[in-house]
């Protein structure tokens, strides 16, 4: 018998339409849900910029599941949906319509973590140029190696290898300037550290001990409070967490492969899963802002693994690795989805790519020149421009981004501190 949720259809009937349809925004992609509709045996969902969508007006996507984004839309623009139930019968009627406003985030503020100078660089970013603006530097811990900013824009948090632990700092939104908390331990010699979008949970990934480090975050003063450590593959050097924030990805260096886990929406947890193979060397890992692809930067192989994420588990399933430059050492996909940018420690250049929609497959663009030594490389949150550490130079790379074909052109380059080896940027909605 169907439950009450569900509407009830006949046998051989056209279904009936679809209710209780909502629809939540996020950064270029918009989560329409539904309840399901007995007798249904798929759905579609139509959407457009303006209210009144039908059948004959709507862009249609086809087999649509409830709960599943639909991506590369236009941040800072309304999207109008309906739902439509199908079986053998035929197609429903629309579903009542709903609106979601996606919004416009512009960059505010960029942090470089210096290995070298043990400290973190800030800069302010300019919303039309994307031009950098030097700030005061501020001490991290020893060895620095990567910056990771919460979904906020409140804190900020760097995995420090050489002093296996991890600094805490709360970011003035009118400056961006940091101010240190108090740090907390790691594994030993931490690379890396995200966190997921609820913000409430932070990753660090400890290339000495094979694990990653689990912490919860404090909502208002940003303080980490250690949680179970979980263990990884051999060497794991990078730490992702999806867009949903259902699953987390580390990039394993020594073992060649990426770790699968599954995160406990309400303690952070992670239960691993299954690892995905990459190439040699992989050295950072990117989930697409549908969640639906995953990437790995493999060092000495000198290509990009290309993986399809399984939606209900998380599993990662293997394409066509892509050539990049020499010594790939970080990926980035820009918020839309629609490019992905490497950046080559050896060749001293950020490769560019453009994504597939369907199957997230890579196809080459043109390299563009970097510093000396790339070794990250990140979008800014309105996808305008993006930015290059180069550790040899001691300065980071600035391009505008073209919207059209993801291509790169260079602008002015800023001094950092003494080897820097990533950058992150944060900015605010509007």
């Amino acid at each position: 018998m169907a439950s009450a949720a569900a509407n009830v259809t006949l046998a051989g009937n056209t279904p009936s339409a679809p209710t209780g349809v909502s629809a939540t925004a996020g950064n270029g992609q918009v989560t329409p849900i539904w309840t399901s509709v007995t007798g249904a045996t798929s759905y579609n969902v139509y959407y457009r910029t303006t209210a009144g969508v039908t059948i004959a007006t709507g862009t249609k996507v086809t087999g649509a599941s409830s709960g599943s984004a639909i991506s590369s839309l236009t941040n800072g623009t309304t999207y109008y949906f309906v739902v439509t139930a199908v079986n053998a019968g035929g197609e429903s009627t629309i579903s009542s319509e709903v609106a979601a406003y996606l919004p416009l985030k512009v960059p505010r503020f960029a942090y470089v973590a210096n290995y070298n100078s043990n400290d973190v660089s800030v800069y302010t970013i300019n919303q039309t140029t994307g031009a950098l603006t030097t700030g005061t530097a501020v001490a991290a811990g020893t060895q620095p190696y990567l910056v990771a900013v919460d979904p906020t824009g409140k804190f900020a948090y760097v995995a420090n290898g050489g002093s296996h632990n991890v600094s805490v700092y709360t970011i003035n939104q009118t400056t961006g300037a940091l101010t240190a908390g108090t740090a907390v331990a790691a594994g030993t010699n931490p690379y890396s550290v995200t966190v997921d979008p609820s913000g409430k949970f932070a990753y660090a990934a400890n290339f000495t001990s094979n694990n990653v480090s689990v912490y919860t975050i404090n909502q208002t003063t940003g303080a980490l409070t250690a949680g179970t450590a979980v263990a990884a593959g051999t060497q794991p050097i990078s730490v992702t967490v999806d867009p949903s924030g259902k699953f987390a990805y580390v990039a394993n260096f020594g073992s060649a492969n990426v770790s699968v886990y599954t995160i406990n929406q309400t303690t952070g947890a992670l239960t691993a899963g299954t690892a995905g193979a990459a190439g040699t060397g992989p050295y950072s890992v990117a989930v697409d802002p549908s969640g639906k692809f995953a990437y790995a930067a493999n060092f000495n192989s000198n290509n990009v693994s290309v993986y399809t994420i399984n939606q209900t588990t998380g599993a990662l399933t293997a394409g066509t690795a892509v050539a990049a430059g020499t010594q790939p050492q970080s990926v980035t996909v820009d918020p839309s989805g629609k490019f992905a940018y490497v950046a080559n420690r050896n060749s001293n250049n950020v490769s560019v790519y453009t994504i597939d929609q369907t199957t997230g497959a890579l196809t080459a663009g043109t390299a563009v020149a970097a510093g000396t030594s790339p070794t990250s490389v990140t979008v800014d949150p309105s996808g305008k421009f993006a930015y290059a550490a180069n550790y040899g130079s001691n300065n980071v790379s600035v391009y505008t981004i073209n919207a059209t074909t993801g291509a790169l052109t260079a602008g002015t380059a800023v001094a950092a501190g003494t080897n820097p080896w990533s950058v992150i940027t944060s900015g605010s909605i509007q």
